[in-house]
């Protein structure tokens, strides 16, 4: 299943996209396509999916996943990545292919800070932990 969108982009943006599909003989349709998903997906297996058909709500988890999930961190390898990648941000030295790293980096770092703080607030609800301080 498919779905259309009418999307604008910067010009520049275009222009590589349409240089990039005329180089590898594409259409520009699918060399977006290609690069919308490529950046929406998962790093690796174990980043947290963004579908809820995928994630199950948390409420519907055990105390024990719910304490697991109070403490969700990202791997060690990709939290060092994501370090080595926002200081080349910061001293000017990232390349494209780095910055879309550091892209789909900060969104596995996203999904699960956010699936970790629905996860305190369902603890604290609970009576699993106590409220954080303020």
């Amino acid at each position: 299943m498919t779905t259309q969108i009418v999307l604008n982009l910067p010009d520049e943006v275009y222009k590589k996209a349409e240089h990039f599909a005329q180089l590898t003989n594409r259409a520009v349709v699918d060399i977006l396509t290609q690069a919308i998903a490529l950046s929406l997906s998962p790093i690796s297996s174990q980043s947290i999916p963004i579908d809820s058909k995928e994630t199950p709500s948390i409420a519907s988890l055990s105390d024990e996943e719910v304490i697991a999930l109070t403490e969700l961190q990202m791997q060690p390898e990709q939290d060092q990545r994501l370090s080595e990648l926002l200081y080349n941000q910061q001293a000017g030295i990232l390349t494209e292919t780095e910055h879309s790293e550091l892209w789909t980096l900060m969104q596995v770092y996203q999904e699960k800070l956010l699936l970790k703080a629905q996860a305190l607030r369902e603890a604290v609800q609970r009576g699993l932990r106590e409220p954080l301080d303020a």
